[in-house]
């Protein structure tokens, strides 16, 4: 009997499948109010309330207020002047060519390659800068319309310092037109750049827009500051002058001054000068300026019966008034190099004078430093002596 009791305690019993469901359902109910639907579709209030008690802990903090971008005010400078479609930012605009809706349509727009442009609504056709424009004209057009480049210069008034009449030469006949372009822009303050292409204008748009924040001395020419290059930049101008004749004559005369005032005989002492070198250097610094073209006197057609016997009085004052017309030619002083570089040197003498104390201050400084260079040298000579 004992036996029996002990195997009946030992005994599992195994619940059916509705009493589980039963218990299960019974504990989410009681864990969770709410319908079973709310366990598959929570509300947000279910949440916050299952949630609740994370905002008593102490590891909670609240989070920072959100500022909504659609709350913020528009500014007017913040919306662009561009009525394209896709508006460009800012560092976009400053960098491309803003084109005027005027000229949508034109043929010059495909040649602006290197550049971005865009369309935007502005009194001139290109805006190539902050203070920098460009006028289109074309002179086929300018014939219809002879007062469109005069009321498109007064639309811009004073806003541009740098304003540029961009002119496409599309005709033949380009003598009266261009003249009057050119007058209308001298008269307005405006730069003149002529194209005879379309590539040509749209390479000229290109170029100004690049080097919109460059500096003037990129364009132009370097030169060494040493005395020799200036010498070999201003005798190899001379024709068949080359920089071995120049460092020749550098050698022999010492500057150009002496090389200005040597003879046609000095010059051809130098080695390697021949005669043709010769006269070219001495006509380049004796040679006027302004040449003397031949007047041609216009002789009257008359017979041999009415001209004047060689001895008669009217032939006496002709030869008179053409000697004084030829003394008064004699009297005229002849500008050349020479003398237009002596009176430049006479009218700024202290620029020259400053000039040579500079440059007599660096020898002095170089004579005193070899001499301290050199004090044992100086010391041996004078135990000699």
């Amino acid at each position: 009997m004992e036996d029996g009791e002990k195997k009946k305690s030992f005994v599992i019993q195994i619940p059916s499948y509705e009493e589980v469901m039963e218990s299960s359902q019974s504990k989410t109910t009681s864990l969770f109010p709410s319908s079973s639907s709310s366990l598959v579709n929570p509300t947000p209030s279910s949440f916050s309330q299952a949630f609740k008690f994370v905002k008593d802990s102490e590891f909670y903090s609240p989070p920072p207020p959100t500022s909504h971008p659609s709350s913020r005010p528009v500014n007017s400078s913040d919306v662009t002047a561009s009525p394209s479609s896709s508006t460009p930012s800012s560092s976009t605009n400053r960098n491309a060519i803003l084109v005027s809706n005027r000229q949508k349509g034109n043929p010059l727009l495909k040649h602006i390659r290197n550049v971005r442009w865009a369309f935007a609504d502005i009194v001139c056709d290109y805006l190539l800068g902050p203070n920098t424009c460009a006028l289109y004209l074309s002179l086929r057009y300018h014939l219809l319309h002879p007062d469109y480049l005069y009321f498109r210069i007064r639309e811009l008034q004073k806003n541009f310092r740098l304003r540029i009449v961009l002119c496409h030469v599309d005709v033949e006949d380009v003598v009266k037109p261009l003249l009057e372009v050119t007058r209308t822009s001298l008269l307005h303050d405006c730069t003149l750049l002529c194209g005879w292409s379309l590539e040509e204008c749209g390479r000229y748009l290109e170029t100004v827009k690049v080097y919109e924040n460059k500096p003037a001395d990129l364009i132009q020419g370097q030169m060494d500051g040493d005395y020799l290059s200036r010498l070999n930049h201003a005798l190899t101008a001379i024709r068949h002058v080359n920089k071995t004749d120049v460092v020749t004559l550098g050698s022999i005369f010492g500057s150009l001054s002496h090389v200005m005032d040597a003879s046609m005989e000095d010059l051809a002492r130098c080695p390697g000068i021949g005669e043709r070198k010769v006269k070219r250097l001495y006509d380049a610094f004796h040679e006027p300026f302004k040449r003397e073209v031949p007047k041609r006197q216009c002789i009257p057609e008359t017979s041999v019966a009415n001209e004047p016997h060689p001895g008669s009085s009217s032939g006496k004052e002709d030869e008179k008034e053409i000697g004084d017309a030829s003394n008064c030619e004699k009297k005229e002083p002849e500008v050349t190099v020479k003398s237009a570089l002596s009176a430049a040197f006479a009218k700024y003498p202290h620029k020259v004078a400053r000039m040579k104390n500079k440059s007599q201050e660096k020898e002095d400084g170089k004579s005193s430093a070899n001499e301290e260079a050199n004090p044992g040298d100086m010391n041996d000579d004078s135990k000699e002596g």
